[in-house]
């Protein structure tokens, strides 16, 4: 399987210890004369031992893991090997007592990593490939121990797994210049003793042809593809995995039916001075062959995964199986019979017993640097195989390659480079050419534009001289003109200056005159508003007694409803409340009636108290004491109306029964629903009546009732229900727990009416006030339904939007200080903070009041201060502590202000 003597000029490199050839070794001179250099040029390398030209064929043996029917006959299982990795040996045991010994270049165990496989077998032959060597790497065993694995495993997925030729390839890409350099590869099989094709399948038959002068194997006919990148890599081994040959045996589920052999072409541009002569030909001839040499170094890799031996009555192959292992029988038996021959020097190889050992010429004995990986399995059943594959394995180490550089010059890049060179002169002395003779034709022209300049300056220079002299007199004339004008100018200034001061005194005294017009206007306008809050919260307390008056309505319905339904024995009791409740309604109409002709009164004053200020420029205070003190009369005896009714409610119940009550509120019939639902309000009201309501289930019908009624009035008397019972303490981890803020939330996006608003808001803001259930009020989307309801613009539901805030900040600071809790407060994370800044000053002074206290109670935390900073509330703070109407809010923001040093540094 040698290869003849290489052609051309061959210069010895010698190898390093591993069989590498060193870079940069010096090239060899001689005294004959210099000729053109030949296409090809092979230089030898030195093997370890310091013999020239040799390098021993390198074997591993890799054992594969038990399989699972080897696991499965567990402590029956008998092995025939026996590893040394640290001395490189492995002992093969025929049976207990008798047992063989054997040195390798590497043993691996089950466990060795791909990784390892590869950088002890093939890296070193791969790094030679790229210093300019043919190279082979090849794996051989009994079919099922793990050849394929070992060197065609693609391992896209776990780059761990990756095979020899994965990594080899990847390695290559790694240590190239794809601008410069070019790697191409062909990937073969030999399957029946035919040459085919695996990226090309429609390619069969494809002969192998011997070089007569080198000895070199070429494949024509075979395709030869560029690879670009890692990807392309993957892409082509998985179009020859898949067109390869493959069944399904006993010995392996996947049994590779025919040899697969992958070549790299690799092609490196390198430059190396020619120091080989000193020349005795003329100058002229060193010019025509320059002595800096374009060269390429070409070189061949062959990866081999070997089908692997098997017998048809272990394999279990039938039919057309049967002709398949024939086949790989044979071919294998022939590359043994070449490994013997070599092994013993034998003056024949036999290598045109078959096609794989013509194509693997040059990996035994010739001139490829060669690793072999033997696979091996552990069960004493395959004894005969292991032992056969062992001694293959040592017969091949005893072969010796002669490894050769090959290097070409690249007449292609050199002509080319020649050719530009030539271009690029060719086209600089045209250039200079044209420049010269262009350079000529303009100094002739400016020569000649020179000459006719200069006679036309003689003539005209005398005319200039006239000129001049001309233009000379009609400028002096004009600057006298222009000093006169100048003088009538600078009068006509000092005019305008008089008239300007003039002007001025008489602007600042209309200016004078306009401020005192505003401050008499500023003076009526602060007498409208005040008139005008006035007039407002008569209107409110007028809207007030309505509601109520309508409640009242809304009671006495329900009483008489109840009347109705009660017993016979209670009948004559209940009719005369039900009268003296009627009698009482009729006395809050007319009391109803009378404040709002008391409201039309103070309407009447108070226009007529505008007309007064607008003449007079004073403010007209009068009127209003007088009404307040009526209103505040009408409101104790509305009072004592509204204890009237309660005790009537109660007497009631006592008739009638709570869980009788309660029943109704789940009657079919709506307005039923509806005086069931007020009466439980009126009974949560009282204290004495809650802890019996929540016992009986009435906590859970009313929330009931609210998630599923459509009714606007139903859902207002409820909230009020569940706003008197949240007035306890007691029942607000209950009324949490069962989901009443999310229930009330969603009534607050769903209605429009400001009075169902204000209760829910009522309602949140009383479960505000409990710290233990700020997290769920937070998680069940109460702080954001208290800022959602605030898009209504009614005072009363934003005064319970205020009060609740107030609440909540108030308890969360009093736990921070107490070290209770940490980190930003809960209500900025949900956007209270903006909304605060934005409305601080915007409402009714008790509104306004507890936004403030709000706002200062999150200042004591001091986890607040940067959003505090960024969202401008230091300027609201020293607001607070300047101008507000709550002492208490201004001592917070003093104390915040004055213990915060973030606060006191912004203000800095």
């Amino acid at each position: 399987m040698a290869t003849g003597a290489a052609a051309g000029r061959a210069s010895v490199r010698p190898a390093d210890r591993s069989g590498a050839a060193p870079r940069g070794s010096g090239r060899s001179k001689s005294v004959a004369p210099r000729r053109p250099p030949s296409p090809a040029r092979t230089r030898p390398a030195a093997d370890h031992d310091g013999a020239a030209d040799l390098c021993r064929v390198r074997v591993a043996v890799r054992i594969r893991p038990k399989n699972s029917d080897e696991l499965a006959q567990g402590a029956d299982f008998d092995t025939c090997v026996e590893l040394q990795p640290e001395c490189k040996k492995l002992k093969l045991k025929k049976n207990n007592w008798a047992s063989e010994s054997y040195q390798f270049d590497e043993i691996f165990t089950e466990n060795a990593s791909q990784k390892r496989i590869y950088q002890v077998v093939a890296k070193p032959v791969v790094e030679s490939v790229l210093e300019g060597y043919n190279g082979t790497v090849m794996a051989y065993g009994q079919t099922g121990t793990g050849k394929t694995y070992t060197v065609g495993q693609l391992g896209k997925e776990d780059p761990s797994e990756r095979g020899i030729m994965v990594r080899a390839l990847e390695h290559i890409l790694s240590s190239i210049s794809l601008e410069t350099d070019s790697v191409a590869v062909s990937y073969l099989q030999l399957y029946l003793e035919s040459v085919q094709d695996l990226l090309a399948p429609e390619k069969t038959n494809i002969p192998i042809v011997e070089d007569p002068k080198s000895g070199e194997v070429s494949l024509p006919g075979a395709a030869i593809v560029e690879i670009k990148d890692l990807e392309h890599v993957f892409q082509l081994l998985q179009i020859g995995e898949t067109n390869r040959h493959a069944a399904n045996t006993k010995m392996n589920t996947e049994s590779s039916r025919s040899h697969a052999i992958l070549i790299i072409y690799v092609q490196r541009s390198v430059r190396l001075k020619e120091e080989e002569s000193t020349s005795t030909i003329p100058s002229v001839t060193e010019h025509i062959i320059p002595d800096d040499l374009p060269l390429v170094l070409k070189s061949k890799l062959l990866i081999v995964d070997l089908a692997g031996s098997e017998r048809i009555d272990k394999s279990g192959s039938e039919g057309h199986m049967i002709e398949e292992a024939k086949f790989i029988n044979l071919s294998l038996s022939s590359l043994g019979k070449c490994i013997n021959a070599l092994a013993e020097n034998s003056s024949h190889i036999p290598t045109r017993d078959s096609k794989l050992t013509r194509m693997l010429r040059d990996s035994f004995g010739g001139t490829a640097r060669t690793s072999l990986v033997v696979t091996v399995g552990p069960s004493v059943r395959h004894y005969s195989e292991t032992s056969s594959t062992i001694l293959f394995g040592q017969r091949a180490m005893k072969i010796v390659n002669t490894i050769r550089l090959k290097e070409e010059v690249d007449y292609e890049s050199l002509y080319k480079k020649v050719e530009s060179e030539v271009d690029h002169l060719t086209s600089e002395i045209e250039r200079q050419q044209k420049l010269k003779h262009d350079e000529k034709i303009q100094l002739e022209e400016r020569l000649k534009e020179s000459e006719t300049f200069l006679n036309d300056l003689r003539m005209t220079s005398g005319m200039q001289i006239e000129n001049l002299q001309k233009e000379k007199h009609q400028f002096e004339y004009a600057i006298k003109r222009l000093m006169h004008e100048l003088e009538e100018k600078e009068h006509q200034n000092k005019v305008l200056s008089e008239r300007i001061i003039h002007l001025e005194t008489s602007l600042n005294e209309n200016k004078k005159h306009q401020l005192e017009i505003f401050s008499s206007t500023k003076i009526l306008a602060e007498t409208s508003k005040g008139h005008e809050r006035k007039m407002g919260e008569l209107v409110k307390q007028l809207e007030d007694e309505r509601s109520r008056s309508a409640n009242m309505k809304s009671h006495f319905n329900m009483l008489q409803q109840q009347l109705s339904d009660a017993q016979n024995s209670a009948q004559d009791l209940m009719h005369e409340e039900l009268i003296s409740a009627q009698e009482k309604v009729q006395h809050e109409t007319r009391h109803r009636e009378s404040l709002e002709a008391e409201a039309l009164r103070l309407k009447r004053s108070w226009t007529d108290n505008c007309e007064e200020s607008k003449t007079s420029c004073g403010m007209v205070r009068s009127g209003s004491g007088f009404s307040s003190e009526a209103l505040m009369s009408k409101s104790g005896k509305l009072k004592e109306t509204l204890s009237s009714q309660r005790g009537i409610i109660s007497k009631i119940l006592e008739e009638v029964g709570l869980i009788n009550v309660l029943a109704l509120l789940k009657s079919k019939e709506l307005e039923v629903q509806i005086h069931a639902v007020k009466t439980v309000a009126n009974l949560a009201a009282q204290d004495i009546n809650q802890e019996k309501i929540v016992q009986e289930g009435g906590l859970d019908a009313l929330l009931s009732l609210l998630e599923t009624s459509e009714s606007t009035t139903i859902h207002r008397a409820t909230a009020v229900a569940i706003a008197n019972l949240a007035m306890d303490v007691s029942n607000q981890g209950l009324i949490m727990s069962k989901g009443a803020v999310r229930l009330l939330a969603n009534v607050a996006s769903k209605t429009d009416d400001p009075q169902t608003m204000r209760i829910v808001a009522g309602a949140i803001a009383n479960l505000c006030g409990n710290e233990k259930l700020h997290m769920m009020l937070k998680r069940d989307g109460g702080i954001k339904a208290l800022l959602g309801m605030f898009e209504t613009g009614h005072n009363d539901v934003i005064a319970q939007i205020a009060r609740g805030l107030a609440n909540f900040a108030k308890c969360e600071s009093r736990v921070t200080s107490q070290g209770h809790r940490k980190g930003r407060s809960l209500l900025i994370e949900d956007g209270v903070l903006t909304w605060i800044v934005v409305n601080s000053t915007m409402f009714s002074p008790s509104t306004r009041r507890h936004i403030e206290l709000a706002f200062c109670h999150l200042a004591q935390n001091e986890e607040n201060s940067r959003d505090i900073i960024v969202t401008g509330g230091i300027k609201e703070l020293l607001r607070i502590s300047r101008e507000s109407s709550s002492d208490d809010a201004q001592k917070l923001a003093k104390k915040a202000l004055n213990s915060n040093p973030a606060f006191f540094k912004e203000i800095q």
